[in-house]
């Protein structure tokens, strides 16, 4: 039976989308519409999922409830509920504040809602509707999906909000993912983009026998290796790709696996954040510069060609100018294929937030920041001008306008850079989701172009 229409608004990450997913599905085997990020919201109920992880974020979150909340007072929202990061963290101080939200529920307890919005918990069961925890309405193009491998962080960075939003990391059963990547496949997913807060610990929370490919650590064992091997060889997956590895005890078993698999992308994630022993020690991040750049060179050696992605930081306590001139002479040393900065952002109850004045002045936190990203602006159409004349493999993501547009391996959807074919000079039919080899003719900084082979 048909209960209606329900709005689902997903603000934040990749992970966050992945839990919305989850729910609607789950609504939908109840007898909802589910609808995702709609431009005008029709629906009788709102679903919110907030991000709370830097101020800009949780401003963000904030409008987004005002905004639905305003909708609900004129009669046009008849339920509102606000899930995800931001309620997690701000719960008992939301309830308070915006009264107009009918239900809060935090990262973990979210899957209430659904008995919430159907008339009887026995509605929803698994039993019922035939549905897997892991099932969800896939909100991206049906090719390509994201895959959450575990949740959580214990490495407690200094300026880090995530451990006290996420809790400790927590890895999710191996044969669980596989069995989840298994159904992807069945809806006609060909692209895996695997997250979590930390990849680099994956498995080492959980009891497993050893095996070859495991790699030591403490009492648990790093099983991130294992698991995209396993993954790699289920028939139907076209392309893995790795987002958000830390480099302190980095798995280099991973890179063994990387090597093997032609459909394990060359890429890699992994944020360093800075350079300087000096900014490394505030940020509480557990490696000096000298063994963060022999894990760069062990990457590149083991991999060739392997596109590595990057974020750094400005303006944290106790940057000095010197520290932001050698953290520019890094990046330009580095020339890193993918790199993403941001400024220095005061969360409270963080360490950094507990030890550390914020006593850098926002002018100077922005003027660091676009001074760095224009270091990468000039290496990136560096390295993207080194594209033209060879051929790529590349997935197509849509239709627009005069182009087909589409990616490499060396680009993850939404954050990356793109190809761009032109629809007139092809002389095959493409469809979204289709696999071609394009002659690259022209490169820009963010963009290549070319012409199907």
């Amino acid at each position: 039976m048909h209960k209606g229409q329900i709005d689902f608004i997903t603000l934040g990450c990749s992970k966050n989308l992945v839990d919305a997913e989850r729910v609607m599905r789950q609504l939908e085997a109840a007898g909802w519409r589910c609808v995702h990020d709609a431009e005008e919201p029709k629906g009788e109920i709102c679903i919110i999922n907030t991000c709370g992880f830097i101020g800009d974020a949780k401003e963000e979150s904030i409008r987004m409830i005002l905004q639905m909340a305003e909708r609900k007072k004129h009669g046009r929202l008849r339920k509102l509920i606000v899930m995800g990061c931001l309620s997690e963290r701000y719960r008992a101080e939301l309830e308070k504040e915006l009264p107009e939200v009918d239900e809060y529920y935090g990262k973990f307890d979210f899957m209430q809602l659904v008995e919430l919005l159907s008339r009887q918990p026995s509605e929803v069961s698994h039993q019922n509707t035939g549905c897997q925890d892991f099932e969800r309405h896939l909100t991206t193009p049906s090719h390509y999906a994201y895959l959450k491998i575990s949740e959580g962080c214990d490495r407690f960075c200094s300026y880090c909000a995530i451990p006290l939003i996420t809790g400790r990391h927590t890895s999710r059963p191996k044969e669980e993912i596989l069995e989840e990547v298994r159904w992807l496949v069945s809806q006609g997913v060909k692209e895996l983009n695997v997250i979590a807060q930390d990849l680099s610990s994956y498995g080492t929370d959980l009891s497993r026998q050893p095996s070859e490919i495991s790699h030591q650590r403490g009492d648990g064992r790093h099983l991130l290796p294992e698991l995209i091997d396993e993954m790699a060889q289920i028939e139907g997956v076209e392309w893995i790709r790795l987002h958000y590895a830390y480099p302190t005890d980095f798995p280099e078993g991973l890179l063994d696996v990387m090597a093997k698999h032609p459909n394990v992308c060359k890429y890699l994630d992994i944020a360093l954040q800075h350079c300087t022993d000096h900014m490394l020690g505030l940020m509480r991040r557990h490696i000096t510069r000298a063994e963060q750049d022999a894990l760069i060179r062990k990457i590149r050696e083991k991999v060739p060609g392997i596109c590595i992605r990057t974020t750094l930081m400005v303006g944290h306590p106790g940057e000095t100018e010197e520290d932001f001139e050698e953290l520019k002479a890094w990046v330009k040393e580095m020339r890193f294929d993918r790199m993403g900065a941001f400024a220095y952002s005061d969360e409270e109850g963080t360490y950094a937030n507990r030890h550390y004045q914020d006593d850098i002045p926002q002018e100077v936190k922005e003027a660091r920041l676009n001074e760095l990203m224009a270091v990468q602006q000039q290496i990136s159409g560096e390295l993207m001008a080194q594209k033209t004349g060879t051929v790529q493999r590349v997935i197509i993501d849509r239709e627009e306008g005069d182009y087909y547009i589409g990616r490499t391996q060396y680009d993850s959807p939404e954050v990356d850079c793109e190809v761009l074919i032109s629809r007139q000079e092809s002389e095959v039919s493409i469809q979204t989701g289709d696999f071609v080899d394009v002659h690259i003719t022209k490169a820009e900084e963010f963009d290549l172009y070319g012409t199907i082979c």
